[in-house]
């Protein structure tokens, strides 16, 4: 599917990006690979790395720059693009909170100014990462991507059922990744700190890595017909395991959830049960658009039972401290 065809990813210059480009380049044969952003510093790292990792790949990737804020200049970039995977967005919690107006720029502005671009460009499909933090959120961050995927969702009536197709992938913090709590702890450790802070000592969380994400947005590029959210089936974690798992003897201090933050994170809410099938390695919740016809439903799905929700700790997969050592390891973090 993504053989000689032309993808551009927001946000490519990230954890997310390098991986799926990495795995693009490698496993398909595109016939261009564009990483839209707006750091040149990130960018050229980004190039440095790939020119020596992937050699005879380095020719298929166009290193431009630019801000999802800026309409403009998404039209030139979407110029004869297929796919557009929609990684960019202000991410970190405090961050979001503490510059809300910037916030709502891109998270908010920017999925529209994408949606509008790939209607107008004429793209084949978008996907966009959406996040855990998004479902019920409490923090504006959460808040932003909710409006966000509701853009993505609804803009299948605005390209009609031969125009761009928008679908969602949902996942949280991915494992070992930039504001995770893994490097956070692992700096705490490398100080010789002696005991690391855990909000609650009740706290959960989602497990994902990143390939499996990229396995994902993949199959959503494959299938999606237009308003389906992705997401993984995956196990989930808690932070007191994590910590153990990182240092066996290191000393545990409670210092209480901080604003805007979830003891548990949820990706499949009760109400959206009515619509939400299970597959064999994820979930997928369906839109409500009248024009959605059976026919359009991925095969070999099953409805979820009436109630159901996907809570990290209501799951039915847990990780231990052994099993997070292991993990980690495997994982080279």
């Amino acid at each position: 599917m993504l053989n000689n065809k032309s993808i551009l990813v927001t946000g490519g210059t990230g954890s997310f990006g390098k991986k799926f480009i990495g795995r693009i380049i490698t496993e398909y044969n595109p016939k261009r690979v564009v990483i839209y952003s707006r750091d040149e510093y990130k960018q050229d790292i980004m190039k440095k790395e790939f020119s020596k990792k992937y050699p005879n790949k380095v020719d298929k990737l166009r290193f431009f720059i630019g801000d999802v804020r800026d309409k403009g200049r998404l039209d030139r970039a979407f110029a004869e693009i297929d796919y557009v995977v929609h990684g960019a967005a202000m991410k970190q919690v405090p961050a979001c909170e503490y510059n809300p107006f910037e916030a709502i720029k891109t998270n908010i502005h920017g999925a529209q100014n994408i949606v509008d671009s790939a209607i107008d460009r004429g793209v084949k499909k978008v996907v966009a990462l959406s996040t855990d933090k998004a479902v019920n959120p409490i923090n504006l961050y959460g808040g932003t991507k909710l409006v966000s995927d509701k853009l993505f969702v609804s803009a299948n009536a605005y390209s009609g059922m031969k125009g761009t197709v928008f679908s969602i992938v949902r996942y949280g913090n991915v494992a070992g990744s930039r504001g995770s709590v893994i490097p956070f702890f692992r700096e705490l450790i490398k100080s010789g700190d002696k005991e690391l802070p855990i909000t609650d000592f009740e706290m959960t969380r989602f497990w994902i890595t990143l390939d499996e994400g990229v396995d994902l947005v993949i199959k959503a590029l494959e299938e999606s017909r237009g308003g389906e959210t992705y997401i993984s089936k995956i196990p989930s974690f808690k932070i007191t395991e994590l910590a153990k798992a990182m240092k066996e003897n290191i000393e545990l201090k409670e210092v209480g959830i901080r604003e805007g933050e979830k003891l548990h994170e949820c990706m499949v809410t009760k109400d959206d049960s009515r619509t939400t099938y299970e597959y064999e390695k994820h979930y997928i919740v369906y839109p409500k658009f009248d024009w959605w016809l059976e026919e359009y439903f991925t095969k070999g799905g099953k409805l979820v039972k009436n109630g159901f929700e996907y809570n990290s700790g209501t799951n039915s997969q847990w990780l231990n401290k052994n099993d997070l050592k292991e993990a980690m390891k495997s994982l080279g973090i």
